[in-house]
């Protein structure tokens, strides 16, 4: 009876795999097969054109919407958004109608005693992971094959693994945000506050210096949880171009336009007991006859990280000590500060290829370690400096300026020539139990102008103010008259309608009425007509239950509107604003874009095994990992692996 019983138990238990297959997968993040194709042809992509001679090369069909977290969490769990949960950057929480990020969430304590104005916690914060579903490395583990995951996106913080994992978009810096800049000035021109993506802080120059204070984290000890402050000074030198900024114990020089290397922070948050660590970088832009100092988001230390951002926790420590200090922030390039004026092309330009040449750096050291099993590795370069730098490579963009474009008009290229290197090193080190798999979440294109979406659906009677409102509030849906507001528009690609029973104050009503107030919208947004040229700036529109499957379908939009090539919604609308008009001109550096109709901005897909499938999806992925190792599919997946089954 015992041994039936140990049978039994033994017959339950996965599979141990052994052997020595490898898969490697480079996830390049925005690769745009139009842009390959072209330097391809032009003969600047060797290695990636060696490879799609010799084995495949197919568009890879993206995530609806095609965003970043929500396409590579297709990736991570083999499932659409109806199954993973995540649906675009911005949630909303029905009942408050209040935005968040989707990925993750970082909380502090709940409950803390009072004594004057400090507060001691009791118990600790906590950091949540809000994807669903079960990443396909998860499955590798129970399986026995090793696994080495490099800053994958929407996986902050990371799950738990046997693996080597190193969180990537969504991880916040020391202060929570997506990346939080500061800039120092005396200039009395410049607007002192906050900026998307930063802050302005007014400093005076006294005897050829300057006092300021690092803002850090809320310190969740202090009454009102203010932010954690650590001053530093910068000595300018009255004659030279020059000055010598000293933090805490560390004093450096930097010239006008030049770089620190990475500078340690400690924020004191209760005093001789409790402090966090952090590390940021400063960048001298000006010293006389205005004082310019940029400070880059204080990003998480990983050799002493204040929340988790690797498997093993110690991963982050060790990766440091081999490599050096590196950017912990999932968005790791200061695109916000390039958009707001603090940092100009040349400079925003040199840190992001400090970006890259630190990620290029991590691959060269953990490459040659990887021996057997899957080893995956995202860039994030091409899909940022795309959204950064596509004006200068199309002259129809209205931000299109000649002079920049001859300086600066080949950034793209080189960018993804290095990814071309990357490849390069990979194909060096293919034998014949390796699989290589090189991908894009999605591709890119233009963004020339803006649709508001929460304008036009006030503009069209869907939503309705109680007064006459200031549509430049920063408020989400100041002024919204829940009582007769019947859809609303939040995040890049999603519409909701304001349904009784899951919104707080929702009047529409669930089945005949909801179904056609939605086919109603969309035959009028598909109707749309810019009316500067009179293109149509929508040119799909997908209800939600009819592309999501999964346990989570129900929580997403109702409603993803795809925008045509050239078109994006509005920043102000994103987050629930109601800009004046509902097209604008797009004067933002940020100039290309993807979170538009999917069918328009297919990602790559490349191997050196032939492809069978000839329409391969981000969801075939994770079904392809499995087969290679013999791994059954796990219920739940949509898509299958893309090579034939007898090869």
């Amino acid at each position: 009876m015992v041994c039936a019983a140990t049978a039994l138990l033994i017959s339950c238990q996965p599979r141990r795999w052994q052997g020595d297959q490898k898969i490697i997968i480079l996830g390049i993040d925005g690769m745009d097969p139009q842009l390959l194709k072209t330097f391809m042809v032009e003969g600047k992509m060797p290695n990636f054109s060696a490879l799609a001679q010799k084995g495949s090369f197919r568009l890879l069909t993206t995530s609806i919407p095609p965003q970043s977290p929500v396409a590579w969490s297709n990736l991570i769990t083999g499932m659409n958004a109806g199954g993973h949960g995540i649906f675009d950057f911005i949630h909303r929480d029905p009942k408050t109608l209040q935005p968040y990020f989707s990925a993750s969430r970082v909380e502090p304590p709940k409950h803390g005693i009072h004594l004057g104005n400090w507060v001691i916690p009791i118990g600790g914060g906590s950091a949540e992971q809000l994807r669903q579903g079960k990443a396909f490395w998860e499955t590798l583990d129970d399986y026995g094959v090793p696994n080495m995951i490099f800053r994958m996106p929407s996986n902050f913080p990371p799950v738990k693994s046997k693996g080597y994992t190193l969180s990537g978009m969504g991880t916040p810096d020391l202060r929570g945000s997506y990346g939080t800049f500061s800039f120092y000035t005396d200039d009395p021109m410049t607007a002192a506050g906050a900026v998307e993506g930063g802050q302005i802080i007014p400093v005076q120059v006294e005897e050829s210096q300057v006092t300021a204070k690092l803002i850090g984290p809320d310190n969740t000890f202090r009454k009102g949880s203010p932010p954690a402050l650590e001053p530093f000074t910068v000595s300018i030198d009255p004659l030279e171009a020059v000055a010598k900024v000293t933090v805490q114990d560390q004093k450096f020089v930097l010239r006008e336009g030049e770089w620190s290397d990475w500078i340690h922070i400690q924020f004191q948050l209760i005093p001789s007991m409790g402090s966090v660590k952090g590390i940021c970088r400063f960048y001298l832009k000006q010293v006389h006859p205005r004082f310019e100092l940029y400070v880059s988001p204080i990003n998480i230390d990983p050799a002493h990280p204040a929340l988790p951002i690797s498997t093993p926790k110690s991963y982050s420590r060790e990766l440091s000590e081999e490599v050096g200090e590196f950017y912990t922030q999932g968005i790791s390039e200061d695109t916000k500060a390039l958009s707001a004026g603090v940092l100009d092309d040349k400079e925003y330009l040199e840190q992001a290829r400090t970006v890259l040449a630190e990620h290029r750096q991590i691959f060269d050291v953990e490459l040659p370690k990887f021996h057997s099993g899957v080893f995956f590795f995202y860039f994030s370069s091409l899909d940022l400096n795309s959204h950064m730098f596509w004006r200068l490579i199309d002259p129809q963009h209205p931000e299109y300026d000649a002079a920049l474009a001859a300086r600066y008009g080949s950034v793209l290229r080189e960018f993804y020539q290095q990814i071309d290197q990357v490849l390069g090193e990979v194909l060096q080190r293919m034998d014949d139990r390796s699989t290589l798999l090189v991908l894009s979440d999605h591709g890119f294109a233009p963004y020339n102008r803006s649709f508001n979406l929460n304008t036009w659906l006030l503009n069209n009677g869907y939503i309705i103010l109680k007064s006459e409102p200031n549509l430049n509030q920063n408020q989400a849906f100041a002024d919204v008259d829940w009582s007769r507001t019947r859809a609303y528009g939040l995040g890049l690609n999603g519409l909701y309608l304001n349904l009784r029973g899951r919104e707080r104050e929702g009047i529409v009503e669930a089945g005949t009425a909801s179904d056609s107030l939605l086919n109603e919208i969309k035959e009028k947004l598909l109707g749309v007509r810019d009316p500067q040229n009179n293109q149509a700036a929508i040119t799909r529109v997908d209800r939600a239950t009819e592309v999501y499957q999964g346990p989570y379908a129900q929580q997403g939009p109702d409603l993803l509107v795809g925008y045509n090539r050239g078109y994006r919604a509005g920043w102000q609308t994103i987050l629930g604003n109601f800009p004046a008009d509902v097209f604008e001109k797009n004067t933002n550096p940020w100039s290309g874009d993807h979170c538009m109709d999917y069918t328009l901005v297919p990602g790559v897909l490349l191997s050196n095994r032939a492809i069978d499938t000839p329409n391969p999806a981000l969801t075939d992925i994770a079904p392809t990992i499995f087969a290679q190792f013999g791994i059954p599919q796990p219920g739940g997946m949509m898509g299958h692996s893309v090579f034939s089954p007898n090869r």
